[in-house]
């Protein structure tokens, strides 16, 4: 019998049809990734010819859909789980957290009351509870599962100055960081209020490291002049080299200073999965808060974030509003006993995250997710050998956290044009699409950079996306007229 139009119900048929080869499709995709280009970039007016289009009245057919999605929409994209997607930070997914998002999604699940979702909040709070374990934090802490490590930092701050700050002091109030403190820093100051220069960014080492000798020349100064210093940001692995701040003194200090430290370790923090990572988080265990993102080095699918607090009672103060809620969720609230998440979160309407983290480690077990992270800082060092064998590359920062920087930098080529070079090669190695490697900024110089976390790199991967990026560079090169 046909539905009904509105319903928005396939028939039977068609929706096991469909279903099926969209699964088929998935398994497809991921036995072929490796052979496909790792980007695709199409023009606006490609794109524009073939989607810009009225909105259909009436039903179209399933499969000639899903057949428009891979080849229309999926065609002009990166895939961020391919094995030579170096840039940025890698979103290398596994295939188990996908499905549990089919899950998530099929079942709609609006994780934020213990009426509506109780077995998913305890789901995503025993899986909060490993990662307190791991990093040692102690029992009176919590967290709460986010967007990413842009809204983990957002809600970090808040916590922060609502546990810290007294509305009078919001305008006085000074935020501490390094030179290669992340942009959602600075983007959460804004949203909350607060001005630019209340953000004391001060030069990192030569390792790219918050100097805690700084910080505190810092804060007597701000002091002297009447501000209030209340929160510093360290960073457990940056995005640029993998750095991480000297956590156990920055604990000691602001301990003695009676300031939150918060660790952004969006990108690092995983690493707590490895006992080889959790020596080089040492002190993570001292911080007020830090952030994690699975969606990272944890394998998972986008979205999914972390922010840990060592204390719950201060993320419930700064995000439950009882008094202010509205009428309509009373009946929701339920006993004191039973747990609803929203009360520490800015989100409301919140989806199950917690599920493709949990059921991936159910399914692999803590142990592979270990190796997979000990894999990846190897595969880094591998690149830096690779690139240490010929010439004309130059390593701007060695290998750490599966980050490795560098440059071609021949000696026939002048300084001045050795920046706008280096961005020809990385302009040249997202056009050839065989590997994704773009650069940076390092003391106002432009360096190239790998970032090495899919366990699914082969050497033979890094051996290639190495000779690929020497081809490149000696093609720039000649084009230069220098070489």
């Amino acid at each position: 019998m046909k539905n009904p139009n509105y319903l928005l119900q396939l028939t039977d048929d068609k929706a096991y049809t469909l279903a099926h080869s969209i699964v088929d499709r998935l398994l497809e995709y991921q036995q072929s990734l490796a052979h496909l280009p790792v980007v695709q970039v199409k023009s606006q007016s490609q794109l524009r010819a073939s989607l810009w289009e009225p909105l259909p009245a009436g039903p179209g057919n399933p499969s000639a859909i899903l057949d428009r999605v891979q080849k229309e929409i999926f065609s002009s994209t990166n895939h961020e789980t391919h094995p030579r997607f170096f840039a940025f930070i890698p979103g290398p997914s596994n295939f188990v957290g996908a499905l549990a998002e089919f899950l998530r999604t099929s079942y709609n699940i609006f994780a934020a009351s213990w009426l509506e979702a109780s077995g998913p909040a305890i789901v995503e709070l025993v899986t909060l509870d490993w990662i307190r374990q791991l990093a040692g934090y102690p029992e009176t802490a919590g967290g709460t599962f986010l967007s990413g490590g842009s809204l983990a930092n957002l809600s970090a701050l808040v916590t922060a100055r609502d546990a810290l700050l007294q509305p009078n002091d919001f305008s006085r109030s000074v935020i501490y960081g390094s030179d290669q403190a992340h942009s959602s820093i600075a983007r959460a100051m804004r949203i909350l209020g607060f001005q630019k220069p209340q953000f004391h960014r001060l030069a990192s080492d030569s390792e790219f490291r918050l100097v805690p000798h700084s910080l505190r020349a810092a804060i007597e100064e701000d002091r002297t002049a009447g501000r209030v210093p209340f929160c510093v940001i360290a960073n457990a692995g940056t995005t640029n080299t993998g750095a991480i701040d000297p956590l156990p003194a920055l604990a000691d200090l602001c301990e003695r200073e009676k300031l939150w430290l918060h660790a952004d370790g969006a990108y690092g923090a995983a690493a707590l999965f490895s006992a080889a990572g959790r020596k080089l988080l040492q002190g993570l265990d001292r911080v007020d808060s830090f952030s994690l993102d699975p969606h990272k080095w944890l394998f998972q699918p986008f979205d999914c974030a972390i922010l840990l607090v060592r204390d719950r009672n201060h993320l419930r103060h700064a995000f439950h509003v009882r008094e202010d809620e509205a009428e309509y969720l009373q009946d929701a609230r339920g006993k004191e006993e039973e747990i609803n998440l929203w009360d520490y979160s800015p989100e409301l309407t919140r989806p199950f995250r917690a599920l493709k983290l949990w059921m991936s480690l159910q399914v692999f077990g803590a142990d592979a997710f270990a190796a997979a992270i000990d894999r990846t800082p190897y595969l880094a060092e591998f690149a830096q050998q690779q690139l240490c064998a010929i010439a004309q590359w130059e390593i701007s920062t060695p290998a750490q956290m599966a980050i490795v920087t560098f440059r071609w930098a021949p000696k026939e080529i002048s300084a001045a044009r050795l920046d706008f070079l280096n961005r020809a090669i990385a302009s040249r190695m997202q056009q050839e699409a065989f590997a994704l490697v773009l650069s940076t900024e390092l003391r106002g110089r432009t360096v190239l950079r790998l970032c090495t976390i899919n366990p699914r790199t082969t050497e033979t991967d890094i051996e290639q996306t190495v000779a690929a990026l020497t081809r490149a560079a000696q093609a720039v090169s000649a084009q230069f007229g220098d070489n």
